[in-house]
């Protein structure tokens, strides 16, 4: 079983690698959905961890339909973290429709070569999951991120289950959103997956923030200005404590 931390900066991705995960998903602003980390953030993460680490490779919040500025960003992130160590990819591009824009997509998979290839959930918001995986499949894609078009893979697991049946072992299929240890036992039982992603996030606050002031540095639901996502290591810990020899 792999357990991956989808961690917001490279302080997350050591707490989560000391804690006994998998493999780590790196991105910056997490309470945004996760956006392309800094390259010093992944060069750093890369050197000092032996697990896999695969960068997102996001440029704005919001949904997923890029212009050819965008896109263009997109690749040469990506080539960058590429040529820099990484181990993979994570992305997902959609038309103005909706469906998986295939054309950049194959720009994409063609560009990481024989590295994994991960379609974030971006694939949760389009019409039908079955001709999106499809394409997927038909492009090369290594592995689908999904809640299973649900906002967490418990209220989706049954479709998860489906969409592992249907990719028939092609294309990877790894449950995300609101792993938790009550819970990541059976998401694997009922899905029939191998792998789970989570953040074990929490929050923090910067110790040199001034108790009152009106200034907000922080994201809109953050408690105070000087708050900052931040890693709960045992979360990670009580997660694979709970799956046991799963």
């Amino acid at each position: 079983m792999i357990l991956e931390a989808c961690a917001g900066s490279a302080r997350h991705a050591f707490a989560a690698a000391r804690a006994g995960v998998s493999r780590i998903e790196l991105n910056s602003a997490l309470p945004l959905g996760g956006l392309t980390p800094s390259p010093g953030t992944f060069t750093e993460v890369r050197q000092a961890l032996s697990i896999p680490v695969l960068p997102m490779i996001r440029p704005r919040e919001g949904g997923f339909c890029y212009d050819s500025a965008e896109t263009a960003c997109m690749l040469r992130d990506a080539e960058i973290f590429l040529d820099a160590g990484a181990d993979g990819v994570v992305f997902g591009f959609l038309t103005e429709d909706g469906q998986v824009d295939a054309e950049k997509v194959r720009d994409m998979v063609r560009l990481a070569g024989n590295r994994q290839t991960v379609f974030h959930r971006a694939v949760d918001i389009v019409p039908d999951w079955r001709p999106a995986l499809d394409t997927l499949m038909e492009l090369g894609v290594t592995r689908v991120l999904t809640g299973g078009q649900a906002k967490n893979a418990w209220d989706g697991r049954e479709t998860l289950r489906q969409m592992r049946i249907y990719a028939k072992g092609v294309l990877e299929i790894q449950p995300a959103g609101g792993i938790r240890p009550g819970n990541a036992r059976e998401i694997l039982r009922h899905t029939g997956c191998t792998m789970l992603h989570l953040s074990g996030s929490c929050q923090a606050r910067d110790p040199g923030w001034p108790k009152e002031t009106g200034l907000w540095f922080s994201s809109p639901d953050a408690p105070d200005g000087g708050a900052y996502t931040d890693c709960d290591p045992d979360l990670f810990r009580q997660v694979l404590s709970s799956l046991g020899d799963s």
